[in-house]
């Protein structure tokens, strides 16, 4: 007896989420990760998930409005179906990102690497990450939480492979 194959695990990133509706036909006003925002459309078919599980949908339009996105889904043509769509996380499988240079990072691989400094102490893990105008800040959360400017001075090593990001930083600051 044969047993079944077992389905393939896709590794999902998270590029923006389903913020509010837009209009009666079905449009969903969108909140997007991406950098710059409306790269978000450039992705002809996002999963959203809600209510532990995925679904695909086509994306049919979408556009800035305002300061924000808004996007027509395939299947979705009235604002009660929308309504339903509200808050899903909106991802594409990670091997459709664009390749991007060696120095360079998504966001969401250093999402959870651990951080130490360059003597060793460990100050914690990568929580997330935010943009200010002036730099990205990387939130660090273990004893304390700390936020350290994601710039060259700061930044020593960044370690995919080994979950490890070497940072000069005062673990008292």
């Amino acid at each position: 007896m044969s047993r079944p194959a077992e389905p393939e695990r896709v590794d999902w990133t998270i590029l923006g989420r389903v913020s509010g509706l837009f209009g009666v036909r079905g449009w969903v006003k969108v909140y997007s990760h991406t950098a710059p925002k409306e790269n978000i459309l450039h992705y002809p078919t996002w999963h959203l998930f809600q209510a532990g599980q995925w679904q695909t949908y086509k994306l049919v339009q979408g556009k800035i409005h305002g300061k924000g996105i808004i996007a027509a889904l395939e299947g979705i043509s009235d604002r009660d179906q929308a309504a339903l769509l509200n808050g899903a996380e909106i991802a594409v499988p990670r091997g459709s990102l664009p390749e991007i240079p060696a120095d360079e990072y998504y966001w969401c691989d250093l999402e959870g690497k651990r951080v130490i400094n360059l003597e060793g102490v460990e100050l914690g893990r990568v929580d997330h990450l935010f943009e200010t105008g002036a730099n990205d800040v990387m939130v660090v959360k273990g004893e304390k939480e700390r936020l350290l400017p994601f710039v060259e001075q700061v930044i020593k090593e960044v370690d995919l492979e080994g979950d490890l990001i070497t940072v000069d930083w005062d673990p008292d600051f």
